[in-house]
């Protein structure tokens, strides 16, 4: 197959993409869930990690009713005074907290120079969590960690896939069956329990999940480019390249890979949102991305004790929500993607 014939199977490829609705519409809610992560610090009313614990588990849609105060131990970051009102009185400011009692502040005290910067009524879009945190902010700021860990946390899993596969795939012999030794080995073991193996010895953190999640998802990629690639040996292009004197890693990577792209696209599209689900999973747990950082499982691991009061729902709901539907489009446009890269339908497509 030319590089001719390759560009025109995409492009039938993304025709036939652009007509099946439910691809389309997993693949608007992606681009939503990136632009939300991308932008997060512009769209996120405030930071994900200010705590105001006056205001702990307070429900949709409430109004708050602060003051920023200077911070010494951090002077970029002001201190926050819920209150319930205040009044100006010459270079003071007057307050009543949420207890009632009254306090007098100098104005040199107070963050910024106008009412503007000291004073304000945040909105609480989604409510609070357990530290007076706002939920929408979390949710916000979550979704660039999911994202951020689907795409890094398979883009290795990818990268070891395609290596021990296409070893495996082309040169057969001994170097196969080592190789499908160790991805067998791998294979044996449940998913979620390498990802935690991995995590207790890695640490906990943000990059170590990329790790634990990369070096446990990469057995499906390897087993199908090693189909594709020994498929793909005996096919004439590949028999001209040996004759032609073109050595082992150039036919690999120039010749064969490129006509396995197709299936790699469709399972590292389900392989993401493995990952976020297993990010998720291992934050429900303790185990994955570390508190003050927003993780829609640890969102949910922090929430699971008020169902027991029959208060703060939404605290589980809310990234249960956004998980669910995360995956949902990646397998929407993950099917689609199956669909338009089938050389059946594509060919047929082209008669």
């Amino acid at each position: 197959m030319n590089m001719r014939d390759s560009n025109s199977l995409w492009i039938l490829a993304w025709k036939r993409l652009r007509r099946n609705r439910g691809a389309l519409i997993g693949l608007g809610i992606l681009v939503v869930l990136v632009v939300l992560a991308v932008a997060a610090p512009l769209i996120a009313p405030m930071d994900p990690t200010v705590q105001v614990l006056e205001y702990a588990i307070k429900p949709a849609m409430f109004r708050g009713n602060v003051l920023y105060r200077t911070n010494p131990v951090h002077p970029d970051r002001p201190s926050i005074i819920a209150i319930e009102s205040y009044r100006i009185t010459g270079d003071s400011v007057e307050y009543t907290d949420l207890l009632g009692r009254t306090f007098r502040i100098h104005r040199s005290q107070l963050w910024g120079l106008s009412e503007h910067d000291w004073h304000a009524q945040p909105l609480y879009i989604l409510g609070t969590d357990h530290f007076g945190r706002d939920v929408f902010s979390r949710l916000v700021y979550g979704a660039r960690v999911a994202l951020l860990v689907g795409l890094i946390a398979e883009s290795l899993a990818i990268a070891i896939g395609i290596l021990i596969g296409a070893l495996a795939g082309y040169f057969r012999g001994w170097v196969d069956d080592a190789l499908m030794w160790l991805t067998n080995v791998v294979w044996s073991f449940p998913t979620v329990l390498l990802v935690i193996a991995l995590s207790v010895i890695l640490g906990q953190g943000l990059w170590q999940t990329f790790v634990a999640i990369g070096l446990s998802s990469w057995v499906d990629i390897a087993r199908i480019v090693r189909g594709q690639f020994l498929s793909l040996r005996q096919m004439e292009f590949v028999q001209a390249a040996r004759a032609l004197g073109f050595g082992s890693w150039r036919i690999m990577l120039r010749h064969m890979l490129p006509n396995t792209l197709g299936s790699i696209v469709v399972v590292g599209t389900a392989g993401f949102a493995t990952a976020i689900i297993l990010e998720a999973s291992l934050s429900f747990l303790g185990l994955g991305i570390q508190p003050p950082t927003p993780s829609w499982g640890r969102m949910i691991q922090d929430g699971r004790g008020y169902l027991y009061v029959g208060e703060g729902l939404g605290l589980v709901l809310y990234p249960s929500i956004a998980i669910a539907l995360a995956v949902y489009a990646i397998n929407l446009f993950g099917d689609g993607l199956r669909d338009a890269l089938d050389p059946q339908a594509t060919l047929g497509s082209n008669k």
